[in-house]
């Protein structure tokens, strides 16, 4: 084909203002997702609208409002930084760089639209997500199809399904925890924590634990570390049925109690920092951490803008075309 490809960085979304409106509507299509909720759009409705919608943005915009920037949402500045980058790294007449988010603004069905003005025929899609979930990745895909439903020429795409165990991808996990312990010391314990998801949906199929799991062994492989150093946990649980288990609060109020002084937490699942690692991590988990007995928290930034991230994100886009 023609022209150059197109080359979509596909990140989960952000509202467009640290408001409770705004917020309310990036919740309502995110939660109206039934790959993020799996279950009876009949039981689910009541509780979307009558319970989470009124009561949660309020809360999440008061959180939105302490990480957001005099350039907005930290997780838009950052992706957009990426796609820069990038694209700075790929010759452009071959390659398009462009940011799509699943929910939010811009949406990936846009932003096929702009690409395919601009010449590209073929598409490498990219969802920023290393290890596969359906609730996350499959998502992205449901909304590719989507966007080219209907579409008399198509554009020929490859979709890249996950990279947990890229050996670029571990070296630069473990490059980031090293720059981090030279500079501010080693903590005495590494906190691995991943985004949680249901129970039943791993015992349904969904192999994301198995590859956080994976993705834990080959980064404290690289690092070293020996049993009892480090821990894997999984955080931002919401509603009361359980979730992929530790817990990350749980676990680090029993390091807490367990003498432990200060910990390292690291969370390899998030490509971009966004309000999940900036809020409730760094403020939170932090807080809970030190009252119960802790010293301090200090988290260990996502592979954002990173050279080792920009050359990652490079070798697969171009090993996939």
């Amino acid at each position: 084909m023609s022209g150059p490809t197109g080359v979509i960085l596909a990140h989960l979304g952000t509202p467009e203002a640290p408001t409770v409106s705004a917020v309310r509507r990036y919740l309502a299509e995110f939660l109206s997702d039934p790959r993020v909720v799996e279950m009876p759009r009949l039981l689910w409705w009541p509780v979307l609208y009558g319970i989470i919608l009124t009561t949660r943005p309020k809360r999440s915009a008061a959180a939105y409002q302490r990480v957001w920037g005099e350039e907005g949402s930290p997780l838009m500045v950052m992706a957009c930084r990426q796609q820069r980058l990038l694209q700075q790294a790929l010759d452009p007449k071959q390659w398009q760089v462009a940011i799509a988010m699943r929910y939010g603004t811009p949406a990936i069905a846009t932003v096929i639209d702009h690409l395919w003005q601009q010449g590209c025929r073929r598409l490498v899609v990219l969802p920023m997500y290393p290890q596969y979930s359906a609730t996350t990745t499959a998502s992205v895909h449901d909304a590719l199809i989507d966007a080219l439903a209907g579409r008399r020429n198509l554009p020929g795409y490859h979709f890249i399904r996950d990279y947990h165990d890229h050996p670029s991808y571990i070296s630069a996990l473990a490059a980031s925890v090293r720059q981090h312990w030279q500079r501010h010391g080693r903590g005495e314990h590494l906190l691995v924590s991943f985004h949680g998801i249901p129970q039943r949906y791993v015992d349904a199929g969904d192999p994301y634990q198995q590859e956080c799991q994976r993705t834990t062994e080959m980064l404290v492989q690289a690092l070293s570390l020996n049993q009892g150093e480090w821990s894997q946990s999984y955080q931002s649980r919401l509603g009361r049925e359980p979730w992929l288990m530790p817990y990350t609060n749980h676990t680090l109020e029993t390091l807490a109690h367990h003498g432990v002084k200060t910990v390292d937490v690291i969370c390899p699942g998030f490509s971009t920092d966004c309000l999940e690692t900036l809020d409730e991590i760094m403020v939170e988990n932090a807080v809970l951490f030190t009252k119960s007995g802790g010293t301090a928290l200090r988290y260990i930034p996502a592979l954002n803008d990173a050279p080792s991230h920009i050359s990652l994100l490079k070798s697969l886009v171009t090993s996939a075309s």
